[in-house]
């Protein structure tokens, strides 16, 4: 990133080294306050999508011509601003005393207020890396609240900014907006009711419990930024687990990260709706150890009704990978009247009709659109014409190319390796593979979450005609013993595979020469030890003490 002229890095004080992403700098005392170095993808996200929002509500504001409904509980946490309470306040219906009666041609109407700068909140700030950069790298901000329940990371968040602001007069003047907070999140949201344009959420872990009132403190059509850490339980090991925190039930299927986005999405939802409000994603992917979650929020009784139209239940065959989605509601309209009813179903038979296993039930799950395309195309562009002002920017470039390419109307995806495994054959070249869906007629499409996924519109049956063409073209040892494949392949194909190759089989990174999944820059790119932890190397751990005898010196 291009730094500011003569903007020298200070030394830091005794103990302490300095880390720099883009524009911030933290200091650092071995591991007393959490980072991770290989959040600097999700922290250059944000920068992203945060710039992005700001441009459509910038342009929203501009096209509305009524003044916004929003109304803000009073709170103190954006102390720089002379107003904290209501954004408008409605005049008394009556009339003002001497006020003539006039007609509705003199009646003035109430005038728009000017649009304010965005107000942050973050909800575990740790390091304050986040908030500092948030500060820093983005304009027109009015305020980053950088709450975090430990009082020595709030020590470190006022260290660090009193370390940037040191550097230099606009150093100064773009972090001064950044507020230590103390506390738990979830009393400071409860308390802030849509206080914030865009809440940051990152927690070591899951999420959950910070959703209700997540929902709350963000403003109509705010931008809430969520992250789970938890892929375990997203991802099908702990199914139970997921059914306590999320609501809905995972499959352990070769789906299951894009199924971990689809389940926090639906969650976020759900805490939406108790409120009459409802989500409306705008980018959600699931990048190395964690998912990460780009929703707007707003207000509509009406909309919110619709919630369990936008969920599905999943049956998912144990013997192939068929699976089949069930809407948990539908609407039915005639006329001007809109019903809400349960869905109809079950879509499937009692057994498998590819292989003849049966099937589990898993979800709900969000199935929905997870992008809205017109961002994802807008951040791509940004990020490539500033690509200087993104230190993960060959990451974050390729997440987005292959998420511009997805089918945004399809939920979940098949892996063609996992598929030619269940028939014991060599799978075909994806291009092929592709090729033959195209050509009977579907749309198809990579996902960002997995190289090997076949995300489209095709029925179960097409995917194993194919497979069964390839297989004639392509035979296979015969299997003694009776299994998934061997009755998948014991059928004759309806469909004809046309293999004839063509434009759309391939993505948009093959043809410009774009990594799609680019190796990690260096080992140990994952999940670091929370806070407060011996450095394994450093520390205590260098005088030789015991576990016990580091625990004792810790109190």
């Amino acid at each position: 990133m291009t730094l500011t002229p003569n903007e020298k890095t200070l030394d830091p004080p005794e103990g302490f080294t300095v880390l720099q992403e883009g524009k911030a700098r933290i200091l650092q005392r071995e591991n007393d306050v959490f980072y991770n170095k290989a959040q600097v993808v999700n922290r250059d996200l944000s920068l992203s999508v945060m710039r992005q929002f700001q441009k459509v509500r910038a342009k929203e504001h501009a096209e509305t011509k009524r003044a916004p409904k929003n109304r803000r509980l009073k709170g103190d946490m954006c102390h720089d601003e002379p107003e904290t309470g209501d954004d408008d306040k409605k005049e008394p219906r009556g009339k003002k005393d001497g006020e003539a009666e006039a007609g509705g041609d003199d009646e003035t109407p109430r005038e728009k207020p000017p649009l304010k700068p965005v107000r942050i909140l973050e909800g575990m700030a740790a390091s304050g890396l986040r908030a500092i950069r948030y500060a820093r790298e983005l304009d027109d901000v009015g305020c980053v609240v950088a709450n975090d329940l430990d009082p020595t990371a709030i020590a470190s968040i006022a260290r660090n900014v009193e370390f940037n602001a040191a550097h230099s007069a606009e150093a100064a003047n773009r972090v001064r907006v950044v507020v230590p907070s103390a506390g738990d999140v979830r009393m400071l949201m409860m308390q802030h009711e849509k206080m914030f344009d865009a809440v940051d959420l990152d927690p070591y872990g899951t999420p959950s419990t910070l959703l209700d009132g997540a929902v709350q403190t963000v403003a109509d059509g705010g931008l809430l930024l969520v992250t789970a850490t938890d892929m375990a339980v997203l991802c099908g090991n702990n199914g139970e687990v997921c059914w306590t925190k999320y609501g809905a039930y995972p499959h352990r299927a070769k789906y299951c990260h894009e199924q971990a986005v689809r389940i926090l999405l639906g969650s976020i939802d759900a805490a939406a709706g108790k409120y009459k409000r409802h989500i409306v994603p705008v980018m959600s992917v699931s990048v190395d150890f964690y998912i990460r979650c780009f929703v707007r929020v707003y207000t509509s009784a009406q909309q919110a009704k619709l919630a369990p139209t936008k969920v599905s239940y999943v049956y998912q065959c144990v013997g192939c990978d068929t699976f089949e989605c069930q809407p948990v509601g539908k609407a039915v309209t005639k006329g001007n009247s809109t019903k809400f009813q349960a869905g109809s179903g079950p879509v499937v038979p009692r057994e498998c009709p590819n292989c003849g296993w049966h099937y589990n039930m898993g979800g709900p799950f969000w199935t929905e659109p997870i992008h809205d395309m017109e961002w994802v195309d807008a951040i791509k562009k940004q990020v490539e014409e500033n690509k200087a002002m993104y230190p993960g920017y060959d990451k974050i470039h390729a997440l987005l190319t292959t998420v511009s390419e997805e089918l945004p109307d399809v939920p979940l995806h098949y892996d063609i390796h996992s598929m030619s495994h269940c028939l014991r054959v060599t799978p075909p070249p994806m291009a092929l593979f592709r090729s033959a869906v195209i050509n009977a007629g579907y749309r198809v499409s990579p996902a960002h979450c997995n190289p090997l996924a076949v995300k489209t519109d095709a029925p179960a049956k097409v995917l194993w005609d194919i497979l069964r063409c390839w297989v004639k073209e392509h035979p296979v040892k015969p299997i003694p013993e009776k299994t998934p494949g061997v009755v998948i392949l014991s059928k004759e194909p309806e469909l004809v595979a046309n293999w004839t190759r063509v434009h759309g089989a391939f993505t948009k990174a093959q043809r410009e020469g774009v990594t799609r999944f680019p190796s990690n820059p260096e080992e140990n790119w994952g999940p670091k030890m929370r806070a407060g932890r011996p450095v394994p190397g450093g520390g205590l751990e260098k005088q030789g003490m015991t576990k016990k005898q580091r625990t004792e010196a810790s109190k």
